[in-house]
């Protein structure tokens, strides 16, 4: 049986998703779980209690997958994989990437953790592309700070793709929407992959050529 700390959190992410972290009060969740604001504030003091615990429920699971990437068999359709699992992920707690500016500006725990995480993405990806250069999946970089730039743009994409769904593909469900984001995120990839892995690609990604 869910604990009710528990339930007020999963009620909380709803009503986020639904209306946005700015639009919905402690009365509000306490409401739609017919308990007391004073039964409710017992557990959570007060809002952004609420949505520090919803963020660091969300990471918990980003930052186990980057903890074991090592131990994974990597390949292409592990990384479309992989990059399916982390947006679904998102989607569940989409209230937070779809207003990811305003919660960090004000909120300095998250802010502070959203920075570290981003370097350890950074060596996820590094570690990843370097595993690729060996095995002639990707070409050996032409310039020292290559792959360090598209490191950056595949990230900026990560970070955003959402918020453009939100407002741009609301006829579309979601496993459609994220069938194609990954497919975005993934082709900025293509330019740098050998002859034999290219062909790979497309025929992993066949229905988008």
């Amino acid at each position: 049986m869910k604990g009710t700390k528990y339930k007020i959190l999963d009620k909380s992410r709803e009503l986020f998703n639904e209306f946005g972290f700015s639009q919905v009060t402690i009365r509000m969740i306490a409401k739609e779980l017919n308990m007391s604001s004073g039964n409710l504030n017992y557990h959570f003091r007060k809002r952004e209690e609420i949505l520090e615990a919803l963020y660091f429920e969300m990471v918990a699971v980003f930052d186990e997958r980057v903890n074991t990437i090592h131990d994974q068999a990597i390949s292409l359709p592990f990384m479309l994989s992989s990059v399916q699992v982390s947006m679904q992920r998102m989607v569940e707690y989409r209230f937070f990437w779809t207003d990811l500016y305003h919660l960090q500006k004000s909120n300095e725990k998250i802010k502070a953790h959203f920075e570290s995480i981003k370097k350890e993405r950074i060596k996820g990806y590094q570690f990843l592309f370097e595993y690729f250069i060996k095995r002639n999946i990707l070409k050996k970089p032409t310039f020292s700070n290559e792959y360090n730039q598209l490191i950056e743009r595949m990230l900026d994409y990560s970070n955003t793709w959402l918020y453009a769904s939100a407002l741009y593909d609301n006829n579309n469900s979601t496993d459609d929407i994220i069938e194609r984001s990954s497919f975005h995120l993934l082709s900025m990839l293509y330019p740098y992959l050998t002859s034999q892995s290219k062909g790979e690609f497309r025929k992993m990604q066949a229905h988008f050529f």
